[in-house]
């Protein structure tokens, strides 16, 4: 299950541990992604030799990915793995090309005081629940009892 965005914020509260976390993020998915993709190749066979990384221009999708795995399948296979095998083609080709956008942004170098302007602004969208003066304010609430309902 994926971490709470205000866990996020909390934790990586600078502009560089986000460009990190979301990078870390990106390369993981196409890692898998594209094993995914090697291993259906494999397992239901493919027309062409899968094109080395980064070779496609810009990583633009191709419309036709799966229909020539498909006609060199004979019909062995349900179309729905076939549909299958092209969107994870088109995926691996979308995550390529927002690859090659965020390299730009650690091309962005900010000065401390942009930092630490991060990192209050991250203090005020994800506070850490385990402060104390939140901690006492929650026991506060939890100790008020309910009035009864009188009707």
């Amino acid at each position: 299950m994926p971490e709470e965005p205000c866990q996020l914020i909390r934790e990586n509260s600078s502009l560089r541990q986000q460009q990190e976390l979301n990078w870390a993020s990106l390369q993981s998915f196409r890692t898998l992604a594209g094993r995914v993709l090697e291993e259906l190749q494999k397992q239901y066979g493919d027309a062409e030799p899968p094109a080395p990384e980064g070779a496609r221009a810009a990583g633009a999708p191709s419309p036709d990915a799966g229909r020539a795995v498909a006609a060199s399948a004979a019909g062995a296979e349900p179309d729905a793995m076939q549909q299958a095998m092209a969107d994870l083609e088109n995926i691996n080709a979308h995550l390529f090309s927002i690859e090659v956008l965020m390299e730009r942004i650690f091309d962005v170098r900010v000065p401390d005081e942009v930092e630490q302007k991060f990192r209050e602004v991250a203090g005020e969208l994800a506070p850490d629940p385990l402060n104390a003066d939140r901690l006492r304010l929650n026991r506060l609430l939890h100790q008020t009892p309910d009035l009864p309902d009188r009707g």
